[in-house]
């Protein structure tokens, strides 16, 4: 499905790598992380390539719902408890900075992007104990804030904690801009990045520097991100017709929703859900359908023109991790983690490895360190991501499916038994079947079926392949295997 900035803005076609190279760095991911980090060093000097395993701003950046904001939920207060001042006041002014960057860059190339500053708003229904305690951490660090209880919601609330002169854009518009003098190559597949060497399928690229800014990262040793994230889906559908919201907002509670507004088009997101886990998939009331009924009941005279999804990595901690991929790796960079903030994250990201690779230096690189050290971030997400893998693989290995694929209803996908063996398979309205193998080829964690989108999902690291095993999305590299119907 296609988001509403992917249907407003296309990109030319950029040919893939096809000969060995050298460059200064390498990025690896042309969405905003890799594009920005690429724009800034080609501006001090430096050849760069961007590569990307299929086409500029297709993955996350495509979906997300484009806030630029340092209003990250209630992280200020967690940031003050769990490292103290000096790093959560770093996290504070790298993304109060990045908003400005924004400004800048798109004021100085006169990109027409629908930038407009504007508050930003997390609200709650409920008891507001906990935003009055973001709210005194916000202030403690510097960011401007208030608590209301005046809002242009729908509905009324118990409070709300805003920001205010955060932003909002048109993500591909501002992409397509900054992208156009710059050496880019698609579907270009790297495989893996060894001594400063990028393999990709049909050649490689040496480089000084190499950026993995791949959403999730594609290596898994050293590093060992897979043991340290975990992603997580949430929905966006597009209402045409709803008078223009002045701000943004988004529910103290993960499970809660989302409003910002695009002109006369109002983007209302939620149902959220770690992926592989979609509560659709045991016969829950799907996705979209859950926002197209709070749609209906909010604006009963809007009209619906785009639904999509997005995915986000998210770590233990609720800070990305940005800088040297590993201790053994000082010239392997890493941006990954954004936790559902990708737009200002991204700005952070490409300035801190700018920073870092010119040498200038940057004041706000530790808070980010994909080096820190939390016991209680890293014990809490030990426990949940531990636990999640070690289902994930014990499915694979012995969970034995009881539906066989003759039960399978049209329109409906699940795990089932077809001549003895354990296939994914999708049974489409007009009968044709799909056919693949279960194990995700990241880690090997079974794969579970998402309705909403009709695709296999891992709910160990995140991968999704598509109904004929088609690579979706990271961290796994490679397409599931596809089985045969016999005759």
């Amino acid at each position: 499905m296609q988001s509403l900035w992917q249907a407003e803005c296309s990109f030319p076609q950029r040919e893939p790598l096809k000969e060995n190279q050298s460059v200064d760095v390498a990025v690896i991911g042309a969405g905003m992380a890799g594009i920005l980090t690429a724009y800034f060093l080609q501006e001090k000097g430096y050849k760069v390539a961007v590569l990307d395993r299929a086409r500029m701003g297709e993955g996350e950046t495509g979906g997300t719902t484009a806030k630029i904001t340092a209003q990250h939920r209630l992280i200020y207060d967690k940031l003050l408890n769990q490292y103290g001042d000096d790093i959560a006041w770093q996290y504070a002014l790298a993304n109060s900075r990045a908003i400005r960057q924004y400004q800048t860059l798109i004021e100085n190339l006169n990109i027409d992007c629908h930038f407009k500053r504007c508050p930003a708003y997390i609200y709650t229904r409920e008891s507001t104990e906990e935003l009055e305690k973001e709210n005194e951490a916000a202030i403690r660090l510097g960011i401007p804030s208030f608590l209301t209880d005046h809002t242009e919601l729908p509905f009324k609330v118990k409070g709300a904690l805003c920001f205010s002169d955060q932003a909002r854009f048109h993500p591909l518009l501002f992409l397509r801009a900054i992208a156009e003098k710059l050496t880019i190559y698609e579907n270009t597949r790297v495989r893996t990045v060894e001594d400063g060497k990028v393999y990709y399928d049909g050649g490689r690229l040496s480089a000084n520097w190499v950026v993995i800014a791949t959403h999730y990262p594609l290596i898994n040793y050293p590093g060992l991100y897979f043991m340290r994230m975990h992603q997580s889906r949430s929905y966006v559908q597009a209402l045409k017709g709803v008078p223009e919201m002045s701000g943004m907002y988004l529910d103290q509670k993960d499970s809660g929703l989302s409003f910002r507004s695009e002109g006369d088009t109002l983007l209302l997101g939620g149902a959220g859900h770690r992926t592989g886990k979609n509560p659709a998939a045991s016969g829950a009331t799907g996705n979209y359908e859950r926002l197209k009924h709070v749609a209906t009941r909010l604006y009963p005279k809007a009209e619906l023109s785009n639904s999509w999804s997005a995915q986000d990595c998210i770590t233990g901690d609720g800070v990305p991790y940005i800088g040297k991929y590993s201790p053994s790796t000082p010239r392997l960079l890493v941006a990954t983690g954004f936790n559902k903030w990708g737009m200002t994250s991204s700005m952070v990201a490409a300035t801190l490895l700018t920073d870092r690779i010119t040498g200038a230096g940057n004041e706000c690189m530790p808070a980010f360190s994909p080096q820190r050290f939390s016991m209680k971030s890293i014990a809490v997400n030990f426990v949940d991501d531990g636990l999640q893998s070690t289902k994930g693989l014990l499915s694979q290995a012995f969970h034995f499916p009881i539906k066989e694929l003759d039960e399978l209803p049209k329109g409906k996908g699940d795990i089932v038994d077809y001549k003895g063996k354990k296939v994914g398979a999708y049974k489409a309205e007009n009968g044709e079947v799909f056919l693949v193998s279960t194990r995700c080829p990241h880690l090997g964690c079974e794969l579970k079926w998402n309705p909403d989108e009709l695709s296999w999902d891992c709910p160990c690291h995140g991968s999704r392949f598509d109904i004929n095993g088609k690579w979706i999305s990271s961290p796994a590299v490679n397409n599931l295997p596809k089985h045969h119907l016999k005759t």
